[in-house]
């Protein structure tokens, strides 16, 4: 083991610190760097070996893999269905999917993201679906089922189905065991980090952020929401990768800048290890920050199937809210309006816990009521109701509902706010998702963002504290 924690080192960094820089400045050459550079690689390998005679044999490992890496230039993944999007994109959803014999849930796993996701939201993403199993009988049928359940969505260029082809992957044979596995387990595990790889390639141009999930998981509702808000959030804060779930390789989010320095780490140690330990090193090599978790988790396993082994396991991700939430908590607060108050209405009546309400004869956009509390707390779910409980009357349409973190400068305000979610209906209900760092809640603001044609009414504001 400490052999190859000493080849990595040094292999990574003669290819991998040269190939990102190279990126970084030509972000649409992404290929022609190799033989540019082969011959600076090379020297300083021996250099190295100048240095250090006794590792000679690592010069002939480093040709080897630049040999490797010269296979994959000119490889392009089929279409299978659909077309990429014409215009780049929010978010691109990868999943590379194989024949199981246990089954498969992939055709469940399209229906989850697209059920989990509004109409506006499903205009910010593309999801992309790397078929890798070689069966022409397994495709033929995955192909017709995705063509007929999913038409809609291929139609409006959403979905995308790509295959490659057997021979542009590397010979499965003689590979190296680690912590000792099968050759069977091995093998599989292995090919599927070039499937990662030719998927991964395949999404470096369509999109701003590229979300890497497997074939076998359900999505929270309004996960897509989620995911923007916390990118907006690190916008200006370093990050290789945002995680959004605890699962393998499941909810893990890139810049799709990164992706092509990505795809050539994977190229170059997919005989190494699984691709979620690949992805741990990956890190270390560049010195980037460690993932940033995010809790609670926006994707679940379906089942407890090992897809590899025909076994069952405890493969679900802990940290996923499953469960009813229980009755709200709502701290002690004090409220905040821009709205004009009628005579006979109660401001604090829309953060009561029981049946009275907050009502204003008319709104303009712009117009807020922030909820301040007297202590900040981790707040891990909000709801908002507005409209009447009978016909749903005087609901606020067009609103969002924002959280602020900090509170410096203000006694009735944040200084800062970040958008939790967009009503639908007049109402949200969402769980917050929050990293590592654990920052409390100070406020909760909803905002009128276009005028409504009458007056509206504000049932709850309910929140849900650890």
């Amino acid at each position: 083991m400490k052999g190859f924690l000493w080849l990595f080192i040094v292999i990574a960094t003669v290819m991998v610190f040269p190939i990102c820089f190279f990126i970084r400045e030509n972000p649409f050459d992404t290929t022609s760097f190799l033989s540019l550079e082969e011959n600076k690689m090379v020297a300083w390998q021996r250099a190295r070996m100048q240095i250090n005679p006794g590792r000679t044999n690592h010069l002939e490992t480093f040709k080897n893999m630049q040999k490797k890496l010269e296979l994959f230039k000119n490889i392009n993944a089929q279409i299978l269905i659909g077309d990429p999007p014409l215009k780049k994109k929010l978010l691109t959803i990868g999943i590379a999917s194989v024949r199981h014999s246990s089954g498969s849930y992939l055709l469940d796993t399209l229906q989850s993201l697209f059920i989990a996701s509004s109409s506006s939201e499903q205009k910010h993403f593309t999801v992309l679906v790397h078929l890798a199993d070689p069966d022409p009988k397994w495709l033929g049928h995955m192909i017709s089922n995705i063509s007929t359940l999913f038409k809609p969505y291929i139609q409006a260029r959403q979905l995308v189905v790509i295959n490659t082809p057997r021979k542009n992957y590397l010979l499965l044979k003689d590979l190296e065991k680690n912590f000792h596995d099968t050759p069977a387990y091995v093998a599989f595990h292995f090919k599927q980090n070039m499937d990662y790889a030719f998927l991964i390639n395949f999404a470096t141009n369509l999109s701003d952020y590229f979300l890497m999930i497997e074939d076998d998981v359900t999505c929270a509702p309004g996960f897509v929401t989620q995911i923007a808000t916390a990118v907006s959030a690190w916008r200006n804060k370093p990050w290789l990768t945002l995680n959004f779930s605890q699962l393998d390789f499941t909810g893990k989010l890139f810049r799709t800048r990164d992706l092509p320095c990505l795809v050539h780490f994977l190229f170059l140690f997919y005989q190494k290890m699984p691709c979620d330990y690949l992805l741990t090193h990956f890190h270390d090599l560049l010195m980037e920050p460690a993932p940033i978790q995010f809790f609670p988790s926006l994707f679940q396993r379906m089942g407890n199937y090992s897809f590899f082994d025909s076994k069952f396991n405890s493969l679900k991700d802990k940290e996923i809210e499953e469960n009813d939430p229980g009755f709200p908590s709502n701290p002690a607060a004090s409220i905040y309006t821009s709205l004009k108050v009628a005579n006979d209405s109660v401001l604090m009546n829309a953060y009561s816990l029981d049946k009275s309400f907050f009502y204003t004869k008319s709104a303009e956009a712009g117009n807020h009521l922030t909820v301040v509390l007297n202590v900040p707390a981790k707040v891990f779910q909000v709801q908002v109701l507005t409209g009447s409980y009978l016909k749903g009357k005087n609901r606020l349409e067009k609103g969002q509902v924002e959280l602020g973190y900090d509170a410096t400068n203000r006694v009735n305000d944040c200084d800062d706010y970040i958008l939790l979610g967009l009503l639908e209906n007049g109402t949200l209900n969402k769980q917050v998702l929050s990293d590592e760092s654990g920052k409390k809640v100070k406020c909760v603001r909803l905002l009128v963002t276009a005028t409504p044609p009458s007056g509206i009414i504000v049932r709850h504001i309910n929140l849900w504290i650890k």
